[in-house]
């Protein structure tokens, strides 16, 4: 019985123990909660600073996936991207043709102005992160935008089919170069011809082309030439382009042009063009020191850009670009150029680069409007250029995080590069020539308002509201914390009465009542006097330990 008793004494210290415990706890509940939630703050921004969700969300955002908001941009651009195209009228043909005047006068005349409507068609996905494409670059004529200038304007230009069989047949032999003389003499074949600013970008009838078509269509496939016609002749182009999914910072760039990481007409690293941009997006997260890649068929070639400035336009911070300033040299200057010239021997002059290869064979060569930045040889046999880089230098302004391209103007000129043709006849005052024929722009002048208000949520707000919220998190965790500290120490000063520990109350009580225990008694008393007893001792513990409840 003993040992009965003083379990049931312990016992019902430890129960007033809880008891107590809760009431200090219901007296801390509130210090103790907001130091909870001052924890929980202090982790969330730890989160957000560690994790940066946004950017998670983002990089997710820009991978091309079907039905995917960017998958949409990129194979259907809702911008408006013009071409803006001049050609060189001849004003001097009888003086020059005659011998009168020993240079050919030009003016460029324009801008004939067609809208592009950039299009990705035929889209299929692989396994491999990449999507197969078919690029597709229809031309609306905008003649609101064209500055007074018509389709029928009546021009002096350069018979571009003479001149190319004529540079095509100076080194044949003897009796073709006769063959040829006798044709154009029959047919009454002009160097210089008037035609419509139409007819000369998109097809005029030739005889001598026509011929070329019947009797050699592996070489000539078509009867009509025309300059933008040709430049936009995209049959049977097909490109694979990366979705991003293995590095977002590859999205919408060129894996491969016609099943090949190079074009034909150039050794690597000239013909490489993996990791270009078609201009409807470039690299995402760039770096101020990358260069970047852009390709169009009718430049045959990929070009590099490089950093020149930063800009702010339509609310979104840009890094500027230019052509890189020797791109157009054969090698003469820069050597990592030289594959541009297959003939170490007979390359053009720097400024002037050699795309006979891309225009079936015709002495086509690629520069910079009005000759800009290129050898001062170049204008040694025309006059009528006026070089200006605010006008005729290509720039390009793309957002750096999304890669999307914000403002550009793409400039450059097609010419002829004529050699030795003074055995041609009605050729021979163009021979050893730089003849330009015309130069073109291809524009955004800027995004629509609707897209570029997306992209100054997503990439302006979302960032700042991102920050916002972890700043948040850490200003309000460290003022519940602080909070909860002085809400504790406020509260243990005011109490009116004395807070022994409860560990001392439970030992001295429990002693008391156990002094009080006779065990010479137990002998003398029945069972009901004993629990009686045992009642008395229980009774005086419970009050003791809870004045407050007996009070009450």
């Amino acid at each position: 019985m003993f040992s009965w008793a003083r379990c049931m004494v312990i016992f019902s210290g430890i129960s007033d123990m809880a008891a107590k415990m809760i009431e200090i706890f219901m007296r801390y509940r509130a210090p103790l909660l907001i130091a909870f939630l001052g924890l929980m703050g202090i982790f969330g921004g730890i989160f957000a600073l560690v994790i940066r969700p946004y950017d998670f969300l983002f990089k997710w955002k820009c991978v091309l996936s079907e039905g995917g908001e960017i998958f949409e941009l990129w194979k259907s651009p809702p911008v408006d991207l013009y071409l803006r195209v001049y050609l060189w009228n001849v004003t001097n043909k009888e003086e020059f043709l005659s011998g009168r005047d020993d240079k050919l006068r030009v003016q460029d005349v324009g801008p004939y102005v067609y809208k592009e409507l950039f299009v990705h068609s035929n889209v299929s996905f692989n396994d491999n992160g990449t999507i197969n494409a078919v690029p597709r670059h229809p031309l609306v004529w905008v003649p609101e935008l064209s500055e007074g200038r018509r389709e029928d304007d009546l021009l002096i230009l350069p018979n571009i089919a003479l001149l190319s069989i004529a540079h095509v047949v100076s080194d044949e032999s003897y009796f073709t170069r006769v063959g040829l003389n006798l044709l154009i003499r029959q047919t009454k074949t002009e160097a210089l011809i008037q035609m419509t600013a139409k007819e000369f970008m998109f097809g005029y009838s030739s005889t001598l082309m026509t011929l070329g078509n019947k009797f050699m269509p592996s070489w000539i496939t078509f009867d009509k030439l025309g300059l933008i016609d040709r430049m936009y002749d995209f049959e049977g182009d097909y490109e694979t382009v990366y979705t991003g999914e293995d590095d977002v910072r590859k999205s919408g760039l060129l894996d491969t042009y016609r099943g090949s990481t190079k074009i034909p007409q150039w050794d690597n690293p000239c013909g490489n063009i993996r990791g270009a941009s078609d201009g409807t997006k470039f690299p995402g997260f760039i770096q101020p020191n990358d260069t970047l890649l852009f390709f169009r068929k009718s430049m045959c070639r990929a070009k590099t850009l490089v950093k020149v400035g930063e800009q702010v336009i339509n609310g979104l911070e840009t890094y500027v670009y230019n052509f890189q300033e020797d791109a157009d040299d054969n090698g003469v200057n820069n050597t990592a150029n030289k594959c541009f010239c297959k003939d170490q021997n007979r390359c053009l002059p720097p400024g002037l680069l050699d795309v006979r290869g891309c225009y079936y064979g015709f002495p086509i060569a690629l520069s910079y409007p009005h000759f800009y930045g290129g050898d001062p040889i170049l204008n040694a046999k025309v006059i009528g250029s006026n070089p200006d880089p605010d006008k005729h230098k290509t720039y390009m302004a793309i957002q750096p995080t999304s890669g999307l391209p914000v403002d550009l103007a793409v400039r450059y000129q097609i010419n002829m590069a004529l050699g030795s043709i003074k055995t041609i006849a009605n050729a021979e005052r163009f021979n050893e020539m730089i003849l330009p024929l015309l130069w073109t722009e291809i524009r955004l002048y800027s995004l629509p308002d609707m897209l570029a208000a997306r992209f100054r949520l997503y990439l302006n707000t979302l960032p700042g509201v991102e920050q916002a919220i972890t700043y948040f998190f850490f200003v309000m965790g460290a003022a519940f914390l602080a909070t909860s500290v002085y809400k504790f120490l406020t509260s243990k000063t005011d109490r009116s009465y004395n807070t022994r520990w409860i560990e001392d109350d439970l030992v001295l009580n429990i002693e008391k009542k156990l002094s009080s225990y006779k065990p010479e008694k137990r002998a003398s008393m029945t069972a009901k006097e004993l629990e009686v007893y045992f009642s008395s001792l229980v009774t005086p513990l419970n009050q003791e330990l809870c004045p407050d409840d007996e009070e009450a």
